[in-house]
């Protein structure tokens, strides 16, 4: 009753098959050429350059965390780098996870910006609060139950 026989196609669709079958083979490739290849290539090329470009005076960072100055650059595979006053190593380009030029700040640093000049209100207020907190110090110290 609910089962019905299967019957077998005729062998004239065989043809559109196989470029049916290539056809999502070749867009997922592509797919992943523009996902995941070409990015990394590039970011490959980008460390590639980075390297080269190691010179001395730049401030590095290798691989094991370390930073320190590069004080030589041996060959194309090899630098000293300064680690700690008088504390010089030897390390391997490939081994460096980042350069940092000498005008570079880290991006995390906290330092805050300056501060724009200062009006004269501003200052008066800078003024009154010390003196204000002035006299309460040598209230305090005057009567030492408060």
């Amino acid at each position: 009753m609910f089962i019905t026989p299967a019957y077998a196609q005729s062998a004239g669709g065989a043809g559109g098959g196989i470029l049916e079958l290539l056809f999502p083979l070749i867009l997922v490739g592509g797919i992943m050429w523009f996902l995941v290849i070409r990015p990394q290539r590039q970011q490959q090329k980008a460390r590639a350059e980075m390297l080269s470009n190691v010179r001395r005076n730049d401030t590095v960072v290798t691989g094991g965390g370390l930073v320190g100055k590069v004080t030589k650059v041996i060959d194309d595979a090899e630098v000293e780098v300064q680690i700690a006053p008088d504390v010089k190593v030897r390390a391997m380009r490939s081994m460096l996870a980042d350069v940092r030029v000498k005008g570079d700040t880290p991006k995390n640093d906290n330092k805050p910006a300056k501060a724009a000049k200062t009006t004269k209100a501003a200052k008066t207020t800078k003024t009154t609060k010390t003196a204000n907190t002035d006299k309460a110090d040598k209230a305090t110290k005057a009567d030492p139950k408060k």
